[in-house]
């Protein structure tokens, strides 16, 4: 199996699950995103301790690109600082811009399934749809 079958496997996995994709019973913070391009939204919901994501899920609806992103998001963001959390977007957002070296990718794990969708041009803000609202929560949440 070629590395491009396992990373459509990821993606493909992630878009069909809902384990991250519920109501959190008792979200500090919930922020919405949209795609005005194509119509995909979601709804981040965030439990914020102590600087801490304790835990994270989305709601929406979107094509697998955006769905399958979030999904993988909310994984690598729960248990993390905010900060760890910004720098994961950072992180993200760069490897979609091709700014990023390959060594400083392995933080995002199963997120590196996207990379190459850098040369889908009409995909990218289906892929950081939920990034950039995680990053719009972050900046609601530290001002």
């Amino acid at each position: 199996m070629g590395i491009e079958n396992i990373y459509s496997d990821i993606l493909r996995e992630h878009a069909n699950s809902n384990h991250n994709k519920h109501h959190l019973g008792h979200p500090t913070q919930t922020q919405r995103g949209i795609n005005p391009s194509c119509g995909d939204e979601i709804e981040l919901e965030l439990e914020l301790e102590d600087g801490i994501i304790k835990d994270a899920s989305f709601v929406g609806s979107g094509c697998a690109i955006s769905q399958a992103s979030a999904s993988i998001m909310v994984d690598l963001i729960k248990g993390k600082s905010i900060e760890e959390a910004k720098e994961l977007a950072k992180t993200f957002t760069g490897m979609i811009k091709n700014e990023m070296k390959e060594e400083d990718l392995e933080v995002l794990e199963d997120a590196i399934a996207l990379k190459d969708i850098s040369h889908m041009p009409a995909r990218v803000k289906c892929a950081v749809l939920g990034w950039h609202t995680l990053e719009e929560s972050i900046k609601e949440n530290q001002e």
